[in-house]
Order: structure tokens, then C-alpha cells, then sequence
């Protein structure tokens, strides 16, 4: 019976600590993938300093701007009354619009009294008074600006659900959950400063997302998870799946003929600069959204494999990847049904659309809309399965590897560079 599987991708608390030997294999078993991963994330710093956006306005970012007047500005207001009013067009469909009263809280005009319209759509989701509102501010009218309603202002429930989230990462998971938390602001920071300016530029959207995807692999994981050979060999069946989804992923939208084009999104986005490559977008949205599903997969596997290799260490490559595998089926199981819900719950408005529609079932899943969600859906999956047996097998691998002479050589290089630093 295959063991069970239980998503720890920790080291058990209630373990011995290892043994020398086993902290000596582990090192050597790093010391061999970095091999391998040196020359990965060499390429990787390579890509970002010749993909790395040159700060200039893309044309899309240039037509953007003409669309909104000159000095507009933003600001939150309170609101002091709301008066009602019938505004529909069509007596069959009555439509409720409002006029409210609001004291603009900050920036120019603070303190000032005005009076906007509420459209009927956000007068339905209830504007009451008391309630603070953004408004938008066109600086460029002759008499001073005129305002009007942007949005609600939805500060308040984000930060307490950050700030929460945070306390209730770092209460449960600690340090590991704290270093977790700073990966996740550098994988921000490398989305918002050079994923997404990189897709708006000329270079290709998928050599952008996975150079971008790599830097955040490599500097997430070890953070996370520690410089360790299951982290390592994570990473090695990480780097993989990215690769294959982009390699899934092109071979698909070309054979599909996606053209991207299919979400009020990128029709906007095609208004701005039309010689953005949409189906690219689709490409690297795959990538990117298989980023995290990749990352629990491959260091769930890499610490079943090398938690059995420290409990049989005379278990050969063989047993020890088929052993691997009995508790990576188990996984796929669970997982599968993750991605595929994930793409479903994030369509869902869409699929409700197809069902008013009334269209035959073949048609609604053939369409460019639906057939992107799903080939989205199938490549990440497909990329995702295969990381399982790549995975275990680079730890079966490496985990045996570190035993042989190979490594005892390996170990005696590593411990010659130490010497000679240390002179």
C-alpha cells in the first residue's frame, strides 16, 4: 500500500537530528545539482540584465495616457447625502441613479463640499451615507477640476486581511513562514518591476515570464525551504515543469490558433497597441499561474525522497524512485483536481454566460473563450504531472549519486575550495 501523503513540506519536529553522514550526503548531493543549476541560473541573470525594461513608455503605455486627461488625480471623499432618482431610458427596465453630496477628505480641494452623480449600477450595491468613496479629479478644466465617482475605497478589509494573513502565517509556521512572506514580496517585485513592463515591450512574453518565473523560483524556494539538497532537487523539477509549460503551451495555442483576444482585458489592451503578441500573453499567463501549483508538487516530492533515502540508506535508485512514486501518484490525484477547479472557479461567470446562450456543448467548448481556459488548464496540468516523476527521479538520482565514488570525489574538490579560501 502506498504511504500517505500529508502536503508537510517541512522537516518532522519530532525527528532525530541527522547524522553526520547523512548531513555529509546531503552536502554532496547539493554539491552535484549545482552543477546543474549553476549554468540554469547564470542564463537567468543573463536574461534579466538584456530583458530588463529600459524605463522608456512602450506605445501602449503612450496611447493609454491620451485616454485620460492630463493632471487627473484621485481622492477619497465621505459621503454626506444621497438623493435618489429614476435615470432608465426604457420604462420596462426602471433604472435608480443618485446624486450625492461628498467632503473631499485630501489633496487639492480637501475640505470642500461637491456634488457628484451615482450611476444606477452602484447605487443598487448601496451608497448610504457616511461611506467613503474615491473620486476622480480632472485637473485640467479651466475652473478648477471637476469630480466624479471613480470607486469605493476598500482600503480598511485589504490591510486588516494582509496584516491577518501575515500574523496567521507567521503564528503557524514561524520563521519558515516569515521567510515565505518576503519571497512572496520579491516575487512581486519581480512580476510588477519586469514581468509585466517586460510583456508590454518587444521582447517575446514567453522568454519574459520564464526568465521572470526562474529569478523567483530560485530565490523563493531556498528562502523558504533553506539551502538543502531537497530544496535543491525542488528546484531542478521546478525549473523542468516551467520549461515544459512553455513548451506544452506554445505547441498548443499555435495548433488551437488562441488568439487572445477574448476578455474585455485584452480587447482594451489591443486598443492601446495592437502589435502586442496576445497570443504570447496567453503563454505566459500559463506560466505564471503555474508557478505556485509547481512549487508545492516538486519540494513535497523532494522531502518524501530524501526522507526515505535517511531512513533506508542501502535502498538502491530503483526502489527508492518507485517508493517515491507511490507517494507522487497520491499527490497528482489530490493536485489535478486543484488546477482544474482553480481555472473552472476563475471561468465560472463565463460558463454561466454559455448557459443562457443555450449553445450545444461542443460549440461552447470549442470557442476561442472556453478552448483558452482549457488548453490553459491541460498544459499546466500535463507540466505538473510529468514535474512528479522528473522530480523524483532527480532525487533518486542525486540522493544515490552522493554515495558513490562520484561523490567522495565530489566532497574532496568541495573540501579543497574551502582550504583554499580559507588561506
Amino acid at each position: 500500500m502506498p504511504p500517505s501523503h500529508d502536503h508537510s513540506h517541512g522537516p518532522d519536529p519530532d525527528a532525530s537530528p541527522p547524522t553526520v553522514e547523512q548531513v555529509g550526503r546531503r552536502r554532496r548531493a547539493v554539491w552535484l545539482m549545482l552543477l546543474l543549476l549553476v549554468p540554469i541560473g547564470l542564463a537567468t541573470v543573463l536574461g534579466l540584465f538584456l530583458l530588463w525594461p529600459d524605463g522608456e513608455q512602450t506605445q501602449a503605455e503612450q496611447v493609454a495616457q491620451t485616454y485620460l486627461p492630463p493632471g487627473t488625480t484621485y481622492a477619497d471623499a465621505r459621503v454626506v447625502s444621497v438623493e435618489p432618482f429614476e435615470c432608465g431610458t426604457d420604462p420596462a427596465y426602471p433604472a435608480t441613479c443618485a446624486s450625492a453630496v461628498v467632503e473631499v477628505l485630501e489633496g487639492e480641494g480637501k475640505g470642500d463640499f461637491q456634488q457628484i452623480d451615482i450611476p444606477a449600477d452602484v447605487y443598487a450595491s448601496g451608497v448610504a451615507k457616511g461611506e467613503t468613496v474615491v473620486l476622480s479629479r480632472d485637473g485640467g478644466v479651466e475652473s478648477g477640476g471637476t469630480f466624479q465617482f471613480y470607486d469605493y475605497e476598500r482600503s480598511a478589509p485589504i490591510v486588516v486581511l494582509a496584516i491577518l494573513f501575515a500574523v496567521v502565517v507567521g503564528l503557524v509556521a514561524r520563521l519558515r513562514g516569515l521567510a515565505s512572506l518576503l519571497g512572496l514580496v520579491f516575487a512581486f517585485v519581480v512580476l510588477l518591476w519586469f514581468v509585466i513592463p517586460g510583456l508590454l515591450s518587444e521582447h517575446s512574453p514567453v522568454l519574459v515570464s520564464l526568465v521572470g518565473s526562474a529569478a523567483i523560483m530560485f530565490v523563493v524556494l531556498y528562502l523558504a525551504h533553506g539551502f538543502s539538497a531537497r530544496t535543491t532537487t525542488a528546484l531542478v523539477g521546478t525549473l523542468f515543469g516551467l520549461g515544459l509549460v512553455a513548451v506544452l503551451g506554445t505547441v498548443s495555442v499555435s495548433a488551437a490558433r488562441l488568439t487572445g483576444l477574448t476578455s474585455e482585458e485584452t480587447t482594451t489592451l489591443n486598443g492601446y497597441d495592437p502589435t502586442l503578441n496576445f497570443s504570447g500573453l496567453v503563454l505566459a499567463g500559463i506560466v505564471v499561474a503555474g508557478l505556485g501549483i509547481l512549487n508545492d508538487v516538486t519540494i513535497t516530492q523532494a522531502s518524501a525522497i530524501w526522507q526515505l533515502r535517511e531512513v533506508s540508506p542501502d535502498i538502491g535508485w530503483r526502489e527508492l524512485y518507485r517508493r517515491g512514486m507511490a507517494v507522487g501518484r497520491d499527490h497528482i490525484a489530490s493536485t489535478v483536481y486543484t488546477i482544474v477547479f482553480a481555472y473552472a472557479g476563475a471561468a465560472l461567470p463565463l460558463l454561466l454566460l454559455f448557459e443562457l446562450y443555450s449553445m450545444p456543448f461542443w460549440t461552447v467548448l470549442t470557442s476561442s473563450a472556453v478552448a483558452e481556459e482549457v488548453i490553459r488548464t491541460a498544459a499546466g496540468a500535463i507540466a505538473l504531472v510529468l514535474a512528479v516523476p522528473v522530480t523524483t527521479a532527480v532525487g533518486a538520482f542525486f540522493a544515490t549519486l552522493a554515495d558513490t565514488q562520484v561523490g567522495a570525489v565530489t566532497d574532496r574538490q568541495l573540501s579543497s575550495v574551502r582550504a583554499r579560501f580559507a588561506r
